[in-house]
């Protein structure tokens, strides 16, 4: 298991510390309640990985490309996905087959359109306000 807290302030290298212990992985689908920092700590992930400029948010875009850097990463958000079969008309599944990084918040919201290799990871917020990134080993 796979277990890193962090803050605010150390969630650069919280970040930096997770790509390495999941080294060779690059599809993650992230779990937790709203405010739990998944976007946040999906920025840092981009950030460590070398993605040039501004990471938001695609909750209404669905899917945000960023490139530039070393790598390609996609960022899905599923929280406004009605029916599972949505992702599906955008071609969620090319994204998943390109190579880059594709880093998934809500993905309960259409679980059938995850790859199998697809790294669950749990972020919940802990008493000190801290937050506890958690995932078995992919």
């Amino acid at each position: 298991m796979i277990s890193i807290e962090m803050s605010l302030a150390n969630i650069d290298e919280a970040a930096a510390d997770f790509l390495k212990k999941t080294e060779g992985h690059r599809h993650f689908a992230f779990y937790g309640s709203m405010g739990a920092g998944k976007t946040t700590f999906i920025k840092a992930l981009c950030k460590a990985i070398g993605t040039p400029g501004i990471v938001t948010s695609p909750t209404f875009a669905l899917v945000n490309e960023y490139s530039g850097g070393k790598e390609t990463m996609y960022h899905f958000d599923f929280y406004r996905i009605n029916k599972p079969e949505e992702v599906f008309d955008f071609g969620c599944e090319e994204y998943f087959a390109s190579g880059g990084y594709c880093f998934v918040e809500w993905p309960e919201k259409a679980e059938i359109a995850l790859p199998a290799d697809i790294c669950k990871v749990y972020i919940k917020e802990l008493e000190s306000g801290n937050r506890e990134v958690a995932c078995r080993p992919c």
